[in-house]
């Protein structure tokens, strides 16, 4: 990607130095990331029982002690990536500060929280393994960069727009509550349970192809260069329910699927870099 390093966001809170946070029993009510399915689904053959379900139900119980030390030499080394997401978070949201005059509404800003190990966000305690995780309660998405490492080497997905298309999804995330799209989904999973779980995956669905809105707004700048886009459709397809339960169970249980299958997340990934209009992202029809 053409980007500028050295630009510092307003909506960034750099928390990789905080010490503390406590620990505790913490019940439900949080956003699952990429890195907790990971270990829901270990725990799930391990102990034969299915630990998702209980994260869908808000019943699940985990414990952090949630000390986080200052570290300089993986700060200079972490600074390079930083300034990236500083660009593509004021890029992701000056897309939508555009976008939301058109639909009769108005965007506000969601703010990006890196940390270290553990944070205490407005949805509950979350450790790195949580992944990167967009909280409507403070309207705020939180990663630990050291999920970038994981994208690349774990799952085979390297590259900027790769980067760019984790945070621009989680920001898909905030644009559907800011749009009612979140609440309005929420409500529908309470009055039908037994559908929790394909709504779940249709809000997914519908956050890739937000952020293939942004991606088609950057194409249009010349902001990609060669090779981005598929960088892009491949951690979409790495992400896929099907192809993490692959690799930690050794099978596929479509019944569990929470974010969508490898294709689907790519369908509707391209489905926003092609049209570039929101329009094109009702994934609920």
């Amino acid at each position: 990607m053409r980007w500028t390093p050295g630009r510092k966001s307003n909506d960034v809170e750099d928390l990789r130095g905080q010490t503390g946070g406590g620990g505790g029993l913490r019940r439900g009510g949080m956003k699952i990331g990429l890195g907790g399915i990971l270990l829901l689904l270990l725990l799930s053959v391990i102990f034969k029982q299915d630990f998702l379900s209980l994260v869908d139900t808000g019943q699940m119980a985990t414990y952090s002690t949630g000390e986080t030390q200052s570290d300089p030499d993986r700060n200079a080394a972490e600074e390079p990536l930083v300034q990236f997401v500083n660009f593509v978070l004021d890029d992701v949201q000056s897309t939508w500060d555009q976008t939301f005059p058109a639909m009769g509404a108005e965007y506000r800003h969601a703010k990006l929280v890196l940390f270290r190990d553990y944070i205490q966000s407005g949805c509950g305690s979350a450790e790195s393994a949580t992944g990167p995780f967009y909280c409507p309660e403070d309207e705020k998405v939180y990663i630990d960069l050291g999920f970038y490492d994981e994208l690349k080497q774990r799952f085979g997905a390297p590259g900027e727009f790769a980067q760019a298309y984790v945070l621009a999804h989680e920001i898909g995330h905030h644009v559907q509550k800011v749009l009612g799209i979140e609440s309005q989904v929420r409500e529908l999973q309470s009055q039908h349970p037994a559908q929790a779980k394909a709504l779940s995956v249709r809000l997914e669905l519908q956050a890739d192809c937000l952020a293939g809105v942004w991606g088609h707004s950057t194409a249009q700048r010349d902001i990609l260069e060669k090779g981005d886009v598929e960088s892009g459709l491949g951690a979409a397809a790495a992400v896929g329910d099907d192809r993490i339960q692959r690799m930690t169970t050794g099978r596929v249980s479509p019944e569990s699927f929470t974010h969508g299958s490898s294709a689907q997340r790519v369908e509707w990934f391209k489905r926003g870099l092609a049209q570039g209009d929101v329009a094109a992202c009702n994934a609920f029809e």
